[in-house]
């Protein structure tokens, strides 16, 4: 185990505290914009509601956990259900009421902290194996993978060279960041992919600059309130398209926090306790949803940074959730971001998605599972061809279970009632 540089409660020089803080804010600055611009949101509420999630995470589990939330990608596909169906008097449901679904995200996650707190934490390694959390996961990034191709290569359906090849720009230059660099530049792949991809959408004319010239420099982001911007609406469809995917969103926050510990050299699921890291994840989505951001989580990026820079200290990721915060009310760059072809963010999500889909199967290669044995053959292939295959429970015409969430669903109760269970070791250490 290398040496800490700066240690989780060690002070950084005023010159180290904006440097480190700017580069942690960089680092998970592509992925946290990118989920907006997917489902519809505001860039800078997602900024803005990050810094504000990180804080309250930092608070709850006491300074000792140097984690960054972002947004969740696991949430596109259930907030654009959630944001495009009908209610029971078939008015059509507005993106306020993903919102909805993300606070009863965050409750979930208050209720799981609460049993943990309670009973410990065995029981939900046993009820998420990585034999029902690994073919979700890949679900999650195949099951998108039609809609980042298709934002590559179409504008408004019909298909673009130019367009396609800002995608390929884009896309390329992630993957040469990805591989080739070894430095704090591989851990921001995807801020780099969209750097170079919009420089060549620049260059070739497909980028309207006409929103910045517009922008002022300074305005408020665009908050969802409700009651105020959209009327509370609690429907089944709702719920049922976000909840379900809390059992991939805590296996993820679990792993997190086991990879977290073994790169600073604490076990964060005794100390602060992972009913704590929860509870903040979760009071975090919960707060992000009631102004209007996406579902939080924390990020593999971040953490990245501290695995190459070996500075762990919470006062550097304190800093970037300010810088986050600072910079969402900057009118003119929140403009700009808004002008990144659908292309870029196309061709960035091809890579993305398909590294979601990926670490699923690392998941399944990592804990050795055994596509020998019946019962683990079953579940996974059940779950992929219910979740890719949008497989829909309809019972009324607003209350049905469908895609990954019906495949999250089916996954936990096979693995619960499928004999073999005991047998094996559902742990992620």
């Amino acid at each position: 185990m290398s040496k800490a540089v700066l240690d989780i409660n060690e002070k950084p020089t005023p010159v180290q505290w904006v440097t480190l803080s700017f580069q942690h804010m960089f680092a998970m600055f592509g992925s946290t914009i990118l989920v907006p611009q997917l489902v519809g949101l505001s860039p800078a509420i997602a900024l803005l509601t990050s810094g504000i999630a990180t804080i309250i995470f930092l608070l709850v589990t006491q300074f000792k956990v140097p984690a960054y939330l972002g947004s969740s990608f696991a949430f596109i596909a259930p907030m654009l259900v959630a944001s495009n169906g009908l209610t029971e008097d078939g008015a059509s449901v507005s993106p306020g009421n993903a919102m909805i679904g993300a606070m009863a995200v965050g409750l979930v996650y208050g209720i799981v902290s609460l049993l943990i707190w309670k009973t410990g934490y065995k029981w939900l390694m046993r009820l998420l194996p990585p034999i029902v959390v690994a073919p979700v996961i890949i679900v999650i990034g195949l099951g998108l993978s039609g809609t980042a191709v298709n934002m590559a290569m179409n504008v408004d359906g019909v298909y673009n060279g130019w367009h396609f090849s800002a995608a390929l720009v884009t896309l390329f230059s992630a993957i040469i960041f990805t591989v080739y660099f070894k430095n704090i530049l591989s851990a921001m792949p995807i801020l780099m992919g969209l750097i170079i991809g919009y420089i060549y959408s620049v260059f070739i004319g497909i980028v309207d600059f006409t929103p910045v010239k517009e922008a002022a420099f300074f305005a408020l982001p665009d908050f969802l309130i409700p009651g105020v911007d959209y009327e509370i609406n609690i429907t089944a469809k709702i719920l049922l398209a976000m909840v379900p995917i809390v059992i991939v969103t805590i296996s993820e926050h679990i792993g997190h926090q086991l990879v977290l510990g073994k790169v600073v050299n604490r076990n964060y699921i005794k100390d602060p306790g992972l009913h704590r890291s929860i509870l903040g994840d979760g009071l975090g989505t919960i707060v992000s949803a009631f102004i209007g951001g996406p579902p939080k989580t924390t990020y593999g990026e971040n953490i990245g940074v501290l695995a190459i820079t070996r500075i762990y200290s919470v006062y550097v990721i304190m800093g970037a959730a300010i810088i986050a915060i600072v910079v969402s009310f900057f009118g003119k760059a929140m403009a700009l971001i808004a002008t990144i072809p659908t292309a870029v963010l196309g061709g960035i999500s091809i890579l993305l998605f398909g590294i979601i889909a990926s670490s699923g199967l690392r998941m399944l290669v990592e804990n050795n599972i055994d596509f020998g044995n019946n019962r683990n053959m079953v579940i996974a292939s059940v779950i992929l061809v219910v979740g890719i295959g949008g497989a829909v429970l309809r019972f009324t015409e607003s209350f049905a279970i469908e895609g990954m969430a019906l495949a999250a669903i089916i996954g936990v109760l096979l693995n619960l009632v499928l004999p073999g269970r005991d047998k094996e070791v559902a742990d992620y250490d």
